[in-house]
């Protein structure tokens, strides 16, 4: 009677032993993969501020951006990518709204709601340089100029699968005694998404389109296909339009000096916008 329960202790203790052992080698490991994956980011950040810090100025968000061998900023640069960053997420925020609201709330049943669920994560997962193309090919070619709309568009289009995939989310966790309830108190379908389920979650609506806002203000592939560039102040979004990610590109490439500081300084102002939605983002959601 007393040597089992010894037996039984003794393949225990080894089992845990051996268990403890992985634990700690899989715990090392992941600790080790965290330190290489920051080491990167930080190593990004610090040669961002290094190179593009000293290169912030007053003058590079009142002044356009300069020829060659002349003082400048960035202002245009900086308004055309709002105001394009800022249509396409008026155009694509709805459209993602609309279509993740269809799909957690309307589209339970049926085929037609795990098909769009596999086409958006292919859109969401598609090279932006496809996008690009697709608007040149069906608007650019067509009136024959680059221009604002056209790089709203390709944003647009960036935009809205970010915003479909979190709505819909957001909404599939809200619980259904919570619509069971509006429903047996009468209100109809519509009013049970738009004043019970939007409000429990508006936190992680607002996440998606923030996030989505963040990525598409670092593409330059769709705006090079689309808007181009400007070198002149334009307000015009129906011509070709400044903006940041196109002027890195152009003026990281450049042989001039002056042209590589703006570059980086524009490099470090969205990056730290970037870095700033992301954590604005998480904030949020994290607090509901």
């Amino acid at each position: 009677m007393t040597t089992k329960p010894t037996s039984i202790l003794n393949l225990n203790n080894s089992v845990y032993k051996r268990r403890s052992l992985i634990n700690k080698l899989m715990l090392t490991l992941s600790f080790i993969t965290l330190i290489f994956g920051l080491f990167w980011l930080f190593w990004i950040i610090i040669t961002l501020l290094l190179k593009g810090a000293s290169a912030l100025s007053f003058s590079l968000f009142v002044e356009s951006t300069p020829p060659p061998g002349s003082d400048g900023g960035l202002l245009n640069a900086i308004l055309g990518s709002f105001m394009m960053a800022g249509m396409g997420t008026l155009i694509g925020t709805p459209i993602g709204v609309l279509a993740g609201t269809y799909l957690a709330e309307y589209g339970r049943r049926g085929w037609l709601a795990p098909a769009t669920r596999f086409l958006n994560d292919v859109l969401l997962s598609a090279p932006s340089i496809i996008i690009g193309l697709f608007i040149y090919a069906t608007y650019v070619a067509q009136v024959g100029h680059y221009s604002g709309w056209a790089g709203s568009l390709a944003l647009a289009i960036l935009v809205i699968p970010v915003v479909v995939r979190s709505t819909d989310n957001m909404l599939q966790l809200v619980p259904n005694s919570l619509r069971e309830a509006a429903a047996a108190l009468g209100c109809p379908q519509w009013r049970i998404v738009t004043a019970i389920c939007y409000k429990a979650a508006r936190s992680g609506i607002i996440t998606g389109v923030l996030l989505a806002i963040a990525r598409i203000m670092g593409e330059t592939a769709p705006l090079l296909f689309t808007a181009l560039n400007n070198q002149f102040m334009s307000m015009n979004m129906n011509g070709p339009m400044a903006n940041l990610p196109v002027v890195i590109f152009q003026y990281a490439a450049s042989p001039f000096e002056d042209w590589n500081r703006l570059a980086w300084a524009g490099a470090v102002l969205i990056t730290l916008f970037v870095l700033g939605i992301n954590i604005l983002a998480r904030s949020l959601f994290r607090n509901k």
